[in-house]
């Protein structure tokens, strides 16, 4: 029976993943740039982070919440756990980002705050921030309002301090929204003679704050930046006459004004402009106030201008051809004749793509479904179901309006298919769906035939060039028939189907999945060949852990590769011995769930939707699909192998969380992206590389 403290805190575990994250700003051998990319995507996980987790947990405390069972240790400790580690983590990314930027100066690029430019770059900053900024700007003035301004979650706002230097009685403040939304954060400079300057759009605030508060007669005038994070999590009313889709339209409304949940600020700002501000914003002993650097909402540093030489960016690899659809003009005669296994961003996800455009204009298709759980903005999949219905297909599209922040967009784009003549199904009550479904109709001669797609990631070209996932492409009838049955499901709630082949959740994917667990344990017990090897994003579900280690107290061999949370502690004798985790973080997001048991020789094959996590197993609807080829089954095994011999990128996940990373032999250096990327493009051989 497994104790409390053989689990890791989910909190505490996504914080450890998000470090691997900041591992990679700090790694050396990353280009500088990419480096500069993963100090934004750190800062971007903390900010969804505080949204969504310490939102959570401070509803808990403030419900009164004492429970240990809920998060492996009392709210109130874990809050104090997260806190600490933040800051730990906070002062880690400072130091990072000071050397990056010393590195940058040595190709001859800088980050300048204003302080050193040339009379040419001051000439073109006045007219940029008069014509560009300065209209974008609503400075308010802070001091003598009997309300605090409104502040916008997760906004950047400087705070102006205004004094006299000769009458400190005399002194004002003001707030300042720093339109990031509209603007671009950073602005290039005319190049001086020592090379390339970059901007930061609050420094060219700054640049300007002489002309903006010009009427005022103060010595000394500067801004310091805060920022608020908000409680994101979504509160539905129980009005029946309201639909769906204004319920979710109202709490995107709500969350804007959700409960602090984390306060922000420059850790230069002057005291007695923070203590006026804590206390206008009724936060003065609020738990999460943390001080920083000089700028916020480092995401942005996702989109810093490519300047420099190349060398500074990850090279761009094109994505290769699959080797079985070049042969054929028809994506529906090269599914036929062979089940297709694609691997994104290796391949081309353009392959789904030009189904979707073929089935829209193929006289012999009856109809199109599909799920969408994240739209990428300019969606060439919408747009092609859209195609599709203008060529008199039925057209039907499970939209997930609850995508956690991606609502809006989903919102945008059901519209958009609505008023296009397509059906819209809004998902399942009280259940997310987020399995990857497209299941396309066909009349063949006298057959009707059925084309499914089943994958581990959305159905968005926008993802698919930076997430690793795949999609099965099949016409096998065991699998399109109970494809077809799920979107019967989707329509029809009250219709329940019995599902032999793919593992559905929430109706049985967690019963099957801890039956062949068993399974394996019965076959080590009985000295046959047993292990399990899996991959996914997140494993914290506390019934598949204990499974886990009671097939390893048995002599079950099992290997994990989890990118974010592992509540499973690995490597415990007596619990855990036989049990290695890895987590591998890279220029790709490790995104998709591979499953693999031994069955006493007779290998299961599995991709699947689904995180080990109780909302997936237990409130979402999730798909797992088996891979019945041979020769796909060979192909994805050789994946996952390539991965656990990652001795480059994989980190070692163990009980003291501190992200190790995996040594192999002396010698022998393996990255795994880059080998199976490798791998896939010999399986062309010469028939050629690209699309």
């Amino acid at each position: 029976m497994a104790r409390t403290k053989d689990y890791v805190n989910r909190e505490i575990s996504w914080l450890s993943f998000n470090e691997r994250v900041l591992q990679e700003a700090m790694d050396p051998a990353v280009p500088l740039l990419e480096r500069l990319k993963f100090l934004g995507i750190f800062s971007s996980n903390q900010d969804e982070f505080f949204s969504v987790r310490v939102g959570t947990l401070k509803r808990m405390l403030d419900a009164g919440v004492k429970s240990k069972a809920m998060v492996g240790g009392s709210p109130k400790k874990v809050m104090k756990d997260v806190h600490n580690v933040v800051i730990r983590l906070r002062d880690n990314f400072d130091t990072v980002f000071q050397q990056i930027r010393k590195e940058l100066e040595s190709y001859s690029v800088y980050i300048v705050d204003g302080t050193e430019l040339n009379i040419e770059q001051q000439a073109f900053l006045k007219t940029y921030f008069n014509d560009k900024v300065r209209p974008r700007l609503v400075p308010i003035m802070i001091k003598e309002l009997p309300e605090f301004p409104y502040l916008r979650n997760q906004a950047i706002y400087l705070a102006i301090a205004m004094y006299r230097y000769s009458e400190p009685q005399h002194f004002n403040y003001a707030l300042i929204e720093v339109p990031a939304d509209v603007l671009s954060r950073f602005t290039v400079l005319p190049d001086s003679e020592s090379g390339t300057c970059v901007m930061m759009l609050d420094d060219v605030i700054r640049f300007g704050l002489a002309d903006i508060f010009s009427t005022f007669d103060y010595e000394s005038i500067k801004a310091y930046t805060i920022k608020l994070t908000r409680d994101a999590e979504l509160d539905f009313d129980d009005d029946v006459t309201k639909s769906f889709f204004e319920k979710v339209s109202e709490s995107l409304k709500a969350r804007e004004k959700g409960e602090p949940v984390r306060f922000v600020y420059d850790r230069e700002i002057p005291e007695d402009l923070l203590d006026f501000i804590l206390t206008r914003l009724h936060i003065s002993g609020f738990d999460n106030l943390v001080s920083g650097g000089r700028y916020h909402n480092a995401r942005d540093f996702m989109n810093f201008p490519a300047v420099g030489p190349d060398t500074l960016m990850y090279r761009k690899d094109i994505p290769l051809a699959h080797k079985d659809l070049m042969r054929h003009k028809s994506m529906f005669s090269a599914i036929k004749e062979k089940d297709i296994l694609l691997h994104y961003p290796y391949q081309s996800f353009g392959y789904y793509i030009d189904l979707l455009r073929e089935a829209a204009i193929d006289p012999n298709v009856i109809s199109i479904k599909t799920t969408l759980y994240r739209v990428a903005k300019t969606s060439n999949v919408v747009n092609a179901l859209i195609n599709a219905v203008k060529n008199g297909k039925e057209v039907t599209v499970v939209i997930e309006l609850q995508a956690r922040f991606d609502e809006e967009l989903n919102m945008y784009w059901t519209r958009k298919l609505e008023e296009a003549g397509a059906r819209i199904i809004d998902g399942v009550p009280n259940l997310k769906v987020h399995s990857k479904l497209c299941h396309i109709t066909r009349q063949e001669g006298d057959d009707i035939v059925h084309y499914s797609c089943i994958g581990t990631g959305n159905f968005n070209e926008d993802t698919a060039k930076v997430y690793c996932d795949h999609t099965l492409m099949t016409v096998n009838k065991n699998l399109t028939n109970e494809v077809e049955h799920l979107f019967d499901f989707f329509r029809y709630n009250y219709k329940s189907f019995i599902y032999n082949h793919l593992l559905v959740s929430p109706m049985h994917m967690r019963r099957k999945l801890l039956r062949m667990i068993d399974n394996e344990r019965k076959n080590a017990i009985a000295g046959k060949p047993a292990y399990i090897y899996a991959k996914m994003n997140s494993l914290v579900d506390s019934q598949m852990i204990r499974k886990l280690y009671d097939s390893s107290r048995d002599g079950v061999k099992i290997r994990l590769i989890i990118r974010g949370i592992c509540s499973l502690v690995p490597g415990v004798k007596g619990l855990s011995e036989n049990i290695e985790v890895i987590s591998i973080v890279d220029k790709y997001l490790e995104h998709s769930r591979i499953l693999i048991f031994s069955n006493a020789g007779d290998e299961k094959y599995y991709i699947s939707s689904a995180d080990w996590m109780v909302r997936n197993l237990d409130r979402r609807i999730e798909v797992a699909v088996p891979i019945y080829d041979h020769d796909l089954q060979q192909e994805l095994r050789h994946y996952m192998e390539l991965q656990f011999r990652d001795n480059t990128k994989a980190r070692v996940i163990n009980e003291k969380q501190d992200n190790t990373y995996r040594k192999g032999n002396e010698g022998s250096v393996y990255r795994s992206q880059l080998d199976i990327y490798g791998f896939l493009k010999d399986k062309l051989g010469d028939a050629g590389v690209n699309r």
